[in-house]
């Protein structure tokens, strides 16, 4: 592979499995150094790959997981991605349940990771960025900010991270930041593969097994939507694009 994105640094949050590591995989066979989160470290990824703890903490911990990338690499960090997310167990468990009889407290399963501390790395990232006049943050989203979705809570979370990073975008414009929301199609993760094949995601989203089972034959691997990430980091007119899906 081209080392398109050689002696930038990268965060992926999220990057233990899925889509996140998929991300990270291919930011650092393009030469890029990238920190990585998740609640599992991940030995797996050596060389260009530094693990960090995972999202599910204070914004003070955030803070100092920002002010180490700082201090490591002389106040650079070129490409942000923010994959972190949280609730699947519990958007599982609750299956198609509707919002008025499900527990209240879903919405801050599903969204204190995905929308909130996104937002605070978005802060932290784009500190750095500003001072550089240059960089790039990514929202992994999806058509469920667009669309039903799974649940309230999700779509809702969805739609304000998209309209997260289209106003973010007007702010950092005049420093030659640019921010994107990335929306994925159906991906084949470890994840999505194993509550298949215990047959709750049928339930999840609503489908029946053989429109789940053709949707599958047309997903994407993790590492597809790693591809687009590069592709975005490496384009020199990205600043187009910024502020958009």
């Amino acid at each position: 592979m081209s080392r398109l994105l050689e002696g930038q640094i990268a965060l992926v949050t999220g990057a233990s499995r899925g889509i996140g590591r998929g991300i990270a995989l291919q930011l650092g066979q393009s030469g890029a150094t990238v920190y990585i989160t998740g609640r599992k470290p991940t030995n797996s990824l050596q060389g260009h790959y530094r693990n960090l703890p995972a999202l599910e903490a204070t914004a003070d911990e955030i803070a100092e997981l920002f002010d180490r990338i700082h201090k490591e690499n002389g106040g650079t960090l070129n490409i942000l991605v923010n994959s972190a997310y949280s609730g699947v167990q519990d958007m599982v468990e609750s299956g198609s349940v509707p919002f008025f009889e499900a527990d209240p407290l879903l919405w801050d399963s599903i969204n204190n990771v995905g929308l909130r501390n996104n937002y605070i790395c978005c802060v932290h990232a784009a500190l750095m960025m500003v001072r550089r006049k240059s960089g790039l943050i990514v929202n992994i989203s999806s058509a469920g900010g667009l669309q039903y979705t799974f649940n309230v809570p999700y779509g809702v979370g969805k739609a304000a991270s998209d309209r997260m990073s289209a106003d973010m975008a007007v702010e950092l414009k005049p420093y030659g930041v640019s921010i994107v929301s990335l929306w994925p199609g159906m991906v084949r993760s470890e994840l999505s593969e194993m509550l298949r094949d215990e047959n709750k995601l049928e339930k999840m989203v609503q489908q029946a097994k053989d429109q789940l089972d053709r949707a599958f034959k047309q997903s994407e691997s993790t590492e597809f939507v790693g591809k687009a990430v590069v592709a975005l980091a490496a384009d020199a007119k990205v600043q187009k694009k910024s502020g958009k899906v």
